[in-house]
């Protein structure tokens, strides 16, 4: 996702008659907002309270993003951009079931960021109000998720590992939501990836054993 605002002035360039943007500035800003949207939500967080967080002024703000809503899309943005290696795995390593642990280990919203069912819940409330945070959360945060589990059962039934005609969209979607399940319920997330394939591997495991790759 790229900043509209940034590609007609760019980070790296001095402002007309002035300095260049600091960069440092930019990123205290931007960890200032994201602690705003855990701990206050989007509605409720101000411009005035993330500019005194990040000791900065308004005007300073409001110079490097124009509206709240700009502000939060480049706050998100900072941390999908952190988040985007965890979205691969390695099979070459692993055992085919290791290999689904792992996938399903990484579904996990706080497997990178402990805020993140907070912050995911403060989004979904505000699913009526501004739409479009959570469409930007589910693109960015909650599909490539559920695309690696996919792509990791896919992988294991090239190999033989695990049979064919199995609903993959299924299985990974159930696993992303055991996650949800026991933060509600109040439950610890440790262990949880290994338990779900433990109940999962029987029913989808095939009955040959697995090709060896070559």
């Amino acid at each position: 996702m790229a900043r509209a605002h940034e590609e007609a002035t760019s980070e790296a360039a001095p402002r007309p008659g002035g300095r260049p943007r600091d960069a440092a500035l930019d990123e205290a800003i931007i960890l200032a907002t994201r602690a705003r949207l855990v701990r206050d939500g989007y509605s409720l967080m101000t411009i005035g309270d993330i500019a005194t967080d990040a000791k900065v002024s308004r005007p300073t703000l409001y110079r490097r993003w124009s509206t709240k809503f700009e502000l939060v899309v480049d706050a998100l943005d900072y941390g999908f951009r952190r988040q985007r290696d965890m979205y691969t795995v390695d099979l070459g390593r692993l055992e085919p079931r290791e290999a689904l642990v792992e996938a399903v280990r990484r579904l996990d919203p706080e497997y990178f960021n402990p805020d993140a069912m907070v912050l995911m819940g403060n989004f979904a409330g505000e699913a009526v109000r501004t739409p479009e945070l959570l469409g930007i959360l589910r693109e960015h945060a909650v599909e490539p998720r559920v695309t690696l589990v996919e792509n990791v059962l896919t992988q294991l039934q090239e190999s033989g590992a695990i049979q064919d005609g199995i609903d993959k969209h299924t299985i990974a979607t159930l696993c992303f939501g055991s996650y949800f399940a026991a933060f509600y319920r109040g439950e610890p997330k440790d262990g949880i990836a290994e338990a779900v394939v433990a109940v999962l591997w029987p029913a989808i495991a095939a009955t040959k054993p697995a090709r060896r790759r070559q």
